[in-house]
């Protein structure tokens, strides 16, 4: 996983999106009463919440002890742990694991799919959605031309996400021992907040790609993409970025 500082008040404020499109995600996991429920990337806690109102016990896990200290505070009643998801290891068995725009980040799949499987009851499922093949490929294609043009290339990141096709990813959950119910690769045009979104977006998700490059560097690098992206992804005041999503359902 890449090394990422979240700046959980930009998240909130600049990138609420993540959680609300995952509550249509919620709707894959169907929870029920008193079942039990990890949520593996809960971010700033809104999900998790979601999950427990329907009256299920959950546990919010993410590898940022910025994002586990936010929705502590604004989720005091909820349990949150930090924790690296590809290396799980519970003490106990849960009904569901559930997991929202987090797996695109996370290089061991196998470990990953390997603990939530021991993690699950037989029977219990994996209901997740995250990047997929194609996903933000455009503002990718921008970050490398702009570095190009300034002759900063050779000190750009890009292979840091992982965005599997639905057949990669059906192999990876039968590798794993899971039987795959539901598997759902779609387009998901996403609304960027405000004039500066697409700038902000770059510097919040794809900060990884300029860990090499000088603060100087990366804010030309940056500010050099925005140009290049405005004619295709900028239109009447508004910023959308080109998502591509994997949805899965899943059981042990």
């Amino acid at each position: 996983m890449p090394e990422i500082h979240w700046n959980t008040d930009l998240y909130q404020q600049q990138h609420h999106f993540v959680s609300d499109f995952g509550a249509d995600v919620l709707q894959w996991l169907a929870p029920q009463q008193h079942e039990r429920i990890v949520d593996i990337g809960c971010g700033t806690g809104e999900l998790t919440a979601q999950i427990h109102a329907t009256g299920a016990e959950v546990m919010g896990l993410d590898s940022s002890a910025d994002m586990i200290n936010t929705a502590q505070v604004r989720f005091p009643e909820l349990s949150f742990l930090q924790q690296d998801a590809s290396r799980l290891n519970f003490n106990e068995t849960f009904d569901a694991v559930f997991s929202n725009a987090t797996f695109h980040w996370i290089e061991n799949q196998e470990a990953l799919l390997g603990g939530i499987y021991n993690a699950l009851k037989p029977g219990g499922r994996l209901v997740a959605e995250f990047g997929g093949k194609g996903n933000v490929a455009t503002i990718v294609k921008a970050i490398e031309h702009a570095a190009t043009a300034l002759n900063l290339e050779h000190q750009l990141i890009t292979n840091f996400w992982f965005f599997p096709s639905i057949g990669h990813y059906a192999t990876l959950l039968e590798a794993a021992g899971f039987e795959v119910k539901h598997l759902w690769h779609f387009d998901r045009p996403t609304p960027l907040v405000g004039e500066e979104g697409m700038y902000l977006w770059i510097s919040q998700f794809a900060s990884h790609a300029f860990r090499h490059l000088s603060p100087e560097d990366g804010e030309r690098v940056k500010q050099l993409s925005v140009e290049l992206l405005k004619p295709e992804l900028y239109c009447e005041g508004q910023w959308i970025a080109d998502y591509k999503r994997i949805r899965i359902k899943a059981i042990k």
